[in-house]
């Protein structure tokens, strides 16, 4: 089974070490190059781009973060979920028996219930994401935002992805940032906390990987890029900067926790790209749901159609495919 996975391992956190904050400094133009790199590597063709593809599938938090949206919405995104492919064409690459659902959905805290409700009656134990603490400026106050953490977890969330106070990081109070997330992780109980970090509000590398570390040191599950409303989202930099931070962490307590770039992507191209990143700096162990996501609402269309393309040889450039 593709995407049956295991998330019980949490990130216990760790004593906030302010002396590993203070020292840290990134290399730019390392960082630059490395993802310069990595964006060049050639990708897998013909079946093996297709597998690489589903893999992708596999780790998508299919998300709606619209104003407008309605239960009624809400389900055939569950629907699209449960099924993300055309079960005729995983027939024909088959695999229509391997049990391929995106990672999780991803809806706002008023639209849990309704998620839960849409997958519960499809005997779906696809996970439910929501975002919250004010997403996704974080702005609202602090009561507010954990409010926001303890509803949705009652309605049903088991992911949860916090945001966290930007001021706090840009003014270099890592240790009310750090006391914030605590707090967080307390009040999301079971449920998996996935801190975004808003990477393109933060100014600098050194700020990037300072958040990460302080994120993790707080005990969150993942770490995520962006709320996706940033003027500047996931890029590739950005990722092997939190990826080395991830590593740095496993290495200094054992505990690996997560990375899911959000934001702007849409094509399936990109996708492999993020792959190739991951499997390139952090390892195999990452290439899988519970240690990677996609937080993306476009992107499965397009993977969806260059999967058509491979099993039948033709584009579906005008081809709508449907939803469900």
């Amino acid at each position: 089974m593709l995407n049956k996975y295991n998330m019980s391992d949490r990130n216990p956190g760790m004593v906030l070490d302010l002396e590993w904050i203070s020292k840290v400094r990134v290399n730019t133009q390392s960082v630059l190059k490395r993802a310069q790199h990595i964006q060049g590597l050639k990708s897998s063709k013909n079946q093996w781009q297709a597998a690489w593809l589903l893999k992708a599938v596999t780790c998508i938090d299919l998300t709606t973060l619209a104003g407008d949206d309605t239960p009624s919405n809400v389900h055939r995104l569950c629907v699209k979920a449960i099924q993300p492919i055309r079960s005729d064409l995983l027939m024909k690459m088959d695999m229509h028996d391997k049990g391929i659902t995106t990672a999780a959905v991803c809806v706002y805290p008023a639209r849990v219930a309704d998620a839960v409700k849409s997958l519960k009656a499809a005997n779906s134990s696809l996970p439910v994401a929501s975002v919250a603490t004010g997403f996704p400026a974080g702005q609202t106050p602090l009561e507010t935002r954990l409010q926001e953490v303890l509803l949705a977890v009652r309605d049903g969330a088991t992911e949860i992805d916090i945001v966290i106070n930007r001021t706090l990081a840009l003014t270099g109070q890592w240790e009310a940032m750090y006391s914030e997330l605590q707090q967080f992780r307390q009040a999301c109980g079971e449920a998996h906390m996935k801190t975004i970090l808003a990477t393109g509000e933060l100014g600098t590398f050194t700020n990037v990987y300072k958040a990460s570390m302080v994120a993790m040191m707080a005990g969150s599950d993942f770490i995520k890029t962006s709320t996706g409303k940033e003027s500047v989202n996931a890029t590739y930099p950005v990722a092997v900067v939190m990826a080395r931070a991830i590593r740095d962490y496993y290495l200094m307590t054992g505990h690996k926790v997560g990375f899911k770039p959000a934001g702007g992507i849409r094509t399936a191209q990109e996708s492999l790209v993020w792959l190739a990143l991951i499997k390139e700096e952090l390892g195999n162990d990452w290439l899988h749901p519970h240690l990677f996501r996609l937080g993306a609402s476009s992107l499965l269309a397009d993977i969806e159609r260059q999967i058509y393309h491979h099993v039948t040889g033709q584009y579906a450039a005008f081809y709508e495919l449907p939803m469900a």
